[in-house]
């Protein structure tokens, strides 16, 4: 199995099997499922914290593809994008969405159905409503003192 960002070949289920520890980078690269959701800036209470979404997305988000837009060099533009690795997620995995399956394996969880490893399409996460497409604004167009107006539920 292969992906359109990954085309080599992904050992079968390996999401099922592998701990993250171990998987290939195409197969770590392959569990992201496309939604943007990382992209979006968020808000964290300094005394709970608790991490709020905003519809403010980083400025390298493409809104209609939930890609990000200088993928490999993203931090050349943005130096304090996160490189999630299996080394990183348990400092990271708080302020990641539920529904992301880094987290979930993570936490012990199994990746849903329109997740494109199961669906073998990466429009479900699309279709089942889980991405960002077409509904965010740009961190540029909002001054950061207002960026408590676009919170969003997670």
């Amino acid at each position: 199995m292969s992906t359109p960002a990954n085309p080599k070949p992904l050992r079968p289920k390996f999401w099922e099997t592998v701990p993250l520890s171990k998987m290939t980078e195409a197969e770590w690269e392959a569990l992201c499922d496309g939604c943007g959701r990382c992209c979006l800036n968020k808000l964290e209470d300094p005394d709970t914290g608790h991490v709020a979404l905003t519809r403010i997305a980083c400025r390298l988000l493409d809104n209609e593809t939930c890609q990000c837009s200088q993928y490999s060099i993203r931090q050349n533009f943005v130096p304090e994008c996160i490189r999630m690795t299996s080394e990183t997620i348990a400092q990271h995995a708080y302020w990641l969405p539920n529904t992301c399956a880094y987290k979930r394996l993570y936490e012990g969880k199994e990746i849903p159905d329109w997740h494109p490893l199961r669906s073998g399409t990466a429009q479900s996460v699309h279709d089942a409503g889980i991405s960002v497409q077409g509904w965010t604004i740009p961190e540029f167009e909002v001054p950061e003192e207002e960026w408590e107006d676009h919170i969003i539920e997670d």
